[in-house]
Parts: structure tokens; C-alpha cells; sequence
């Protein structure tokens, strides 16, 4: 099983939770290939068991200026067969807008045909061993997708 983490950060924390993710499925015999959001291709994504993206929210609810093409791109993309999740840090601060990039990922994903492995995970600021542990329950509920999708 291979998996495919595309991540984008400012602070470093969303670099982390995608490290941790990518750490976590390794354990768990997942191969694994970390990508900043920028360098993606949303088309590539068809080749991975799994697809993870970790966005960070900035501003107003905006997304990731230098996502954007990536987003969009998921528009055209059909990842039939795909099992993905969504996972990233904000500041619970920003009330409405906390972790908006996270669920609009989520929902674009939705709608490229590919299957939702796990809820979205929303990580106030830096990882604590908390959301390790809810990352942990994240990675196997994609792994367990995946593997009922192959039989």
C-alpha cells in the first residue's frame, strides 16, 4: 500500500502533523511520499492507495495561496478507487473559520470520486500527544478503508 501526504504550512505545524501521519502509516507498512503543496499535481494522486492532504487555514477562512492550483485541479480529477483524508492545524481563536481549509479540502476531495477513509482531523495549533493519538486513529481508519476496498 502506498500513500501520497501533501502538505502546506507556515508555522511548521502543519509540516508536523504531516510527518507524524507520514511516521505512522510507515509503521503500518505504508510507503509513503511527503510532498509540499506547491510541488503536487492532483492528477497524480490517482496512482496512491491513499491521499492525504494537510492544509493550513489563513486569514479570513482562506486557503493556502500557494494551493490554490491544487484545489482547483482536484475539480478535474477523478480518483476512482482513492482513499483519502483530511487532517491540519488552526487556532480554535478564529472560531467559524477554525480549520476552514481542512474541511473545504474535505469536501473537494469528495467530489473526485475518491472514498472518505477517515473524518477530518482539526489540530489546535502544535501537535500535542492528544492528537497523536487522534492522527494514530486517523492513519488506521484510512488503512482499514483501503484494505476493504481491495478485497
Amino acid at each position: 500500500m502506498n500513500a501520497t501526504i501533501i502538505y502546506a504550512s507556515l508555522t511548521g505545524n502543519n509540516e508536523e502533523v504531516a510527518e507524524i501521519i507520514q511516521k505512522q502509516l510507515q509503521e503500518q507498512g505504508v510507503q509513503t511520499q511527503l510532498i509540499e503543496i506547491s510541488q503536487a499535481d492532483a492528477f497524480e494522486l490517482s496512482s496512491a492507495d491513499l491521499a492525504i492532504v494537510v492544509p493550513y487555514t489563513y486569514g479570513e477562512g482562506d486557503l493556502p495561496e500557494e494551493g490554490l492550483d491544487f484545489y482547483e485541479d482536484l475539480l478535474d480529477a477523478d480518483l476512482a478507487g482513492v482513499v483519502f483524508g483530511v487532517a491540519g492545524s488552526g487556532d480554535e481563536w478564529y472560531a467559524d473559520e477554525y480549520c476552514k481549509a481542512v474541511t473545504e479540502f474535505d469536501q473537494q476531495l469528495a467530489g473526485t470520486k475518491a472514498t472518505r477513509g477517515a473524518q477530518p482531523v482539526f489540530i489546535d495549533l502544535h501537535p500535542e500527544a492528544e492528537d497523536e493519538q487522534r492522527l494514530a486513529a486517523f492513519t488506521t481508519s484510512l488503512i482499514q478503508t483501503a484494505t476493504q476496498l481491495e478485497v
